[in-house]
């Protein structure tokens, strides 16, 4: 318990550590106050034993009561104040480093885990952390501060009541530990279902347009079903594996005060007590009987606040790709490859390619599906290190620049297209925030999708549904090119960017992108043969190696897989049902 409890402070920052700590030194003073009410009770039974029950007595013990009252009141307000701000604070900061550490991990690391994994850990995680974490604590340490306290109290007045209750706790934190250790196995189960059910539910929700059009609605559903009834099944699991413990715990608080009232009566009896000296301890019985059965409900989620601990620091843990480099602004946008080698997984993706891109020409890059094309554009832009060879953008290694540095160099424009739940302006203005609404409109203008825009019911103020679900293909194509004008970087990658556009956009998606690319250079991924046939250079990539390289007319002399890529092409666009 402690080690867990430990692990959770070390988890907060500085700053919500230390209002943790303000609190748990709190808890000791209000732990006092609470041992107060026994030296009230203390002060009327000994004048009505004296038969000597002044004004001054009665106002003596209402005095102590009310400090006692009084005190827990107001440190109760303070350390729950701290406890919760330190919580919640600290959970909303973990969030933005998490995000921050996702930034900087090689992009590998995203096809290793699943959506619904990142999900779980950032939202249900860090909310059981936040919203359970603060009671746990509050209320744990809150038990353990108040007993000890108590404790010392008893053996004050008489160590043999004080060896009992001693004793009677040591039970009782050997069955607490026992039941820590059962938690130990039922907590990450618990833990792994909630992570396995949000990627289900993610999963369903994102494909149910194939669910239907395949008809696997009931068959999709019963695998939901079964996610969902295994998350049932594991916290049902995991309390029922707690209960007996917690039962134990309760019977062990009762039966120590039992055994703290029978034996202050049976000292008493024999004269070895006086009856003031009894009443008390019988009245201590009941306190400590209180604190830990407040303890005990909540002690059994500790372990589960250790889980979470532990899932966001695993997280936390991936080593970041070394972005601690320089803030350069390279002389020249030249991109060179030179012998670059990389693998994933054990499988090699690029096998020793030597590239050489000057800047303002375009680059045109095809092949076969899985040679490698957008493996080689997330090497240029450093979404993933090289295991061999380098990357240079005007001549410095791509390792040199600073993450950030390194971006301002570059612009997307993926064949699937994320759009934000927010207004279409601030979709555009992503990259620049504080961009200007003029701005905003000539970037739009430029991407061809002005009008389109206007003719919304609120213009640049309507708000697009997540992931761009509102608008079509062509229409969320051009609304990221309008991004990327708006960001102005001299490198321009277009993976795919006019695969899956109806000809309808197509002809606007085209004079859209050439207006990104005016005066850039440009890297683009493309099957069209009309996307390719005026790059400056194609390179034709397949198993990971450069197997063609020049120019539409002269790959066209040569047999090879860009002239059958072209045939092929050729032949579809001909052929007529």
């Amino acid at each position: 318990m402690f080690t867990t409890l430990k692990r959770f402070f070390d988890f907060c920052n500085n700053e919500d550590r230390k209002k943790l700590y303000t609190a748990i030194c709190l808890g000791v003073v209000r732990a006092i106050f609470a041992a107060l009410r026994i030296t009230a009770i203390g002060a009327v039974v000994m004048g009505i034993l004296d038969d000597n029950m002044s004004d001054k007595n009665i106002w003596l013990a209402v005095v102590i009561l009310a400090a006692s009252v009084l005190g827990q009141l107001l440190i109760n307000l303070k350390t729950t104040m701290l406890q919760t701000e330190a919580g919640y604070h600290s959970c909303s900061h973990k969030r933005i480093e998490i995000a921050e550490h996702l930034r900087y991990l090689p992009m590998g690391y995203f096809n290793d885990n699943s959506l619904g994994h990142i999900t779980s850990v950032t939202t249900n995680t860090m909310e059981a952390l936040s919203d359970v974490a603060t009671r746990v604590v509050m209320l744990t340490t809150q038990g353990i501060l108040t007993t000890f306290v108590i404790t010392v109290f008893v053996f004050i007045f008489d160590w043999r009541i004080g060896l009992l209750l001693t004793a009677g706790v040591a039970v009782y934190a050997l069955i607490n530990s026992a039941m820590q250790k059962k938690t130990r196995k039922g907590a990450p189960i618990q833990q792994k279902a909630n992570r396995e059910l949000v990627s289900v539910v993610i999963e369903f929700i994102q494909g149910i347009a194939e669910v239907k059009n395949y008809n696997l609605v009931s068959e999709r559903a019963k695998k939901l079903e079964k996610t969902i009834k295994a998350k049932q099944y594991s916290d049902t699991h995991l309390e029922f594996d707690v209960i007996p413990f917690i039962t134990l715990q309760e019977i062990v608080t009762k039966l120590t005060g039992v055994l703290m009232c029978t034996a202050s009566v049976y000292f008493y009896i024999n004269g070895s007590m006086s009856l003031l000296y009894c009443i008390m301890m019988m009245i201590s019985s009941f306190m400590v009987y209180e604190s830990l059965d407040v303890m005990a409900g909540f002690s059994a989620l500790i372990r589960s606040v250790g889980v979470c601990v532990e899932q966001a620091s695993e997280i936390l843990s991936i080593p970041e790709m070394d972005i601690n480099g320089d803030d350069i602004k390279p002389a020249s946008h030249d991109i060179e490859l030179k012998n670059v080698t990389f693998a994933y997984e054990n499988r090699t993706i690029i096998n020793g390619i030597d590239l050489r891109i000057p800047e303002h020409t375009t680059t045109a890059i095809v092949g076969p599906s899985g040679g490698g094309k957008t493996t080689l554009t997330n090497l240029m832009t450093r979404f993933w290190d090289v295991q061999d060879g380098e990357v240079l953008l005007g001549g410095q290694n791509v390792k040199n620049y600073s993450f950030d540095s390194l971006m301002r160099n570059f612009s997307f424009v993926f064949q699937r297209v994320y759009l934000f739940e927010d207004t279409i302006a601030n979709n555009i203005r992503f990259g620049e925030p504080d961009a200007p609404m003029k701005k905003v409109i000539e970037a739009a203008k430029k991407a061809r999708c002005h009008d389109f825009i206007t003719s919304l019911p609120d213009g640049y103020d309507t708000v697009i549904g997540e992931g761009g679900a509102s608008l079509s293909g062509g229409e969320k194509q051009r609304i990221s090119i309008a991004r990327a004008i708006m960001k102005d970087s001299p490198v321009i990658i277009l993976d795919e960017a006019t695969a899956n556009v109806d000809p309808e956009n197509e002809e606007e998606l085209t004079k859209a992108i050439e207006e990104l690319t005016k005066e850039k250079t440009i890297i683009m991924i493309a099957h069209r043969l009309k996307t390719v046939e005026h790059a400056d250079n194609i390179v034709v990539i397949d198993g990971g190696r450069i197997v063609q390289q020049g120019k539409h007319a002269e790959l066209m002399q040569q047999d090879g897989i860009y002239r059958t890529f072209v045939e092929d092409r050729k032949k579809a666009v001909s052929w007529k049902l």
